[in-house]
């Protein structure tokens, strides 16, 4: 990733702090309505599972200004996905989820700068962790 796109990337997060529950919202309906099968995946109170989601973006923040510090959590975070059921297919279902509620969310914040600085984020987050997944297979 660029500087720009890391700085893109962290000043759209500023702006999805405040509506993150709304950001989890849209994000969960819109992955079960693109992939009903994973529904099953999670509990039935969603509550947790929202506030690790914004976890995982606020780690994807960090994983941006070090990345190496942050390596092994990011990797857990793949061999636990693997852990689940969750496969290489699947990410690529969440990070179009992912895009679709931030631009819901961000609205016109969300321009084409923006989403190609999330999509190189994303990709290198679920890069790492479909690697760690497919090692502990």
């Amino acid at each position: 990733m660029t500087p720009e796109q890391i700085n893109l990337v962290h000043d759209s997060f500023r702006k999805v702090t405040p509506i993150s529950e709304d950001i989890a919202d849209l994000f969960y309906g819109r992955l079960f309505d693109l992939e009903p099968q994973l529904r099953p995946l999670f509990a039935e109170d969603m509550g947790g599972q929202k506030k690790k989601f914004m976890q995982m973006l606020e780690l994807v923040m960090k994983c941006l200004n070090a990345p190496g510090r942050f390596l092994p959590a990011v990797v857990a975070l793949g061999q636990r996905h693997s852990g689940y059921g969750v496969t290489p297919a699947h990410y690529t279902c969440v990070g179009e989820a992912l895009m679709w509620a931030l631009h819901q969310g961000l609205g016109e914040a969300f321009t084409e700068d923006v989403q190609m600085a999330w999509v190189a984020a994303y990709g290198t987050l679920a890069d790492v962790m479909i690697g760690a997944g497919s090692e502990q297979a």
